[in-house]
């Protein structure tokens, strides 16, 4: 479950952490330094995800299903997050409920189960909220190569802040040792 629904805001933490030391037996001139990591907490609603819609099809249980050009290589986070889906472009008031499947082709890329959403066309995008935090330390590598990373800041001024991937990018980082440059086979 996402961390919201599951723990205590920052402040409720500092409230029982303080008030515990407050009440110790500590003297009130020599209380400890009190420092929170609060990673998720603050940088969670930082980031955004756009995805687009590759193509569409029914699953033979009758179900839609949404095949995106996102999955769990870029977005490792929906396994264990229901994080918060929607359409970027204006959409129709008919939904149905819909699985998303991302592009890689295993049966583990499913970016969502079950969600109600209106169709969406080849081409489309759909916005993925709250991705930010660790998101993007655990993503991966794999079958696609990863997107560009843009930052929007204050003024609304566009900023890449990380270029995506080329096959040029991955095979710059690639030796091959000078006896195997050779080999005949």
């Amino acid at each position: 479950m996402p961390g919201t629904d599951i723990s205590p805001s920052i402040n409720e933490f500092a409230e029982a952490i303080t008030t515990a030391l407050i009440n110790s037996d500590f003297p009130q001139n020599k209380l400890p330094l009190l420092i929170l990591e609060t990673g998720r907490a603050l940088i969670d609603d930082t980031a955004f995800l756009l995805g687009s819609v590759i193509t569409n099809k029914r699953l033979s249980d009758g179900r839609r299903s949404t095949i995106l050009d996102i999955g769990v290589n870029i977005l490792f986070t929906s396994f264990w997050y229901d994080h918060k889906i929607t359409p970027a472009q204006p959409f129709t008031q008919y939904t149905e409920d819909t699985v998303l499947y991302g592009p890689l082709c295993m049966n583990i890329d499913v970016v969502r189960e079950n969600i109600n959403l209106p169709l969406l066309n080849n081409g489309e995008h759909l916005v993925v909220h709250n991705v930010g935090a660790y998101n993007m330390t655990q993503w991966m590598q794999f079958i696609t190569l990863r997107p560009r990373v843009v930052m929007i800041d204050m003024e609304h001024k566009v900023h890449v802040i990380r270029d995506n991937e080329t096959l040029k990018s991955l095979l710059d980082l690639e030796h091959v040792p000078d006896h195997l440059t050779k080999f005949d086979l």
